[in-house]
């Protein structure tokens, strides 16, 4: 009798535990994400949640960083974890460790918008001593703006700029690609050594990967300030 009830008892438990894992998804099938890039370095989505919604139960296999788009409440609910509500302010960025699932459910009376950039190399960063960067922290005063080095996780270095209009990031160089995700509206003129100008316009929550192996100075000559958050890979 108690040999049946154990195996009841067994039979049961491996029944919710397949059903928990059934309602997990991965986060290319989560609705809410929607694939924007993917290359050797990152798999980028944007993320939308209308208002008092909620995301399925989804799994983040690698480290991430998401940057908020506008002012939002969130309840974060980990599996395994209590629910933790989060108050995230407008171009608000945070580095995530992976091999987790969630639910993210939008508290606010307006749009959850972010964007999450996934490190597809992080396993490696986290086996491997990597190069430090020449700065991995501080606050840099610029020609009518800033650049804030905000933290440095998986060998990839992501800062904050924010630059009036005609703020200038002075002459720098960058060996390896970045991303840059627009928290505003941008019109940022590139001049690389050697080359024509370049004008690159974005809308709020564009992204742009570009490639490495360049100098350049860049100017806001929009009408409005100018923020943007860059990703910066060795």
């Amino acid at each position: 009798m108690k040999s049946r009830r154990l195996l009841c008892a067994l039979l049961f438990l491996g029944i919710m535990l397949a059903a928990q894992t059934a309602s997990e998804v991965e986060i290319t099938a989560e609705p809410h994400h929607h694939a924007a890039l993917e290359n050797a370095y990152v798999r980028v989505f944007k993320v939308e949640v209308a208002p008092h919604q909620a995301t399925l139960m989804h799994r983040h296999r690698h480290d991430y960083v998401f940057v908020s788009l506008g002012a939002s409440e969130v309840e974060n609910d980990v599996a395994g974890k209590p629910p933790v509500t989060l108050k995230l302010q407008d171009g608000e960025t945070h580095f995530t460790p992976g091999n987790f699932a969630h639910i993210a459910k939008n508290l606010a009376d307006t749009p959850f918008r972010n964007v999450t950039i996934e490190f597809l190399q992080d396993e490696k960063a986290h086996q491997t001593p990597l190069p430090k960067w020449d700065e991995e922290r501080g606050l840099q005063v610029l020609q009518g703006g800033t650049k804030d080095i905000m933290f440095v996780q998986d060998g990839v270095r992501v800062s904050e700029l924010d630059l009036q209009p005609g703020g200038v990031i002075p002459k720098h160089h960058h060996a390896g690609p970045h991303l840059v995700v627009a928290v505003t509206d941008l019109g940022l003129r590139s001049d690389v050594e050697g080359k024509p100008a370049t004008l690159r316009v974005l809308k709020a929550g564009d992204i742009a990967w570009i490639e490495g192996g360049y100098t350049h100075t860049v100017t806001n000559v929009g009408q409005q300030p100018a923020k943007f958050v860059a990703l910066e890979f060795q």
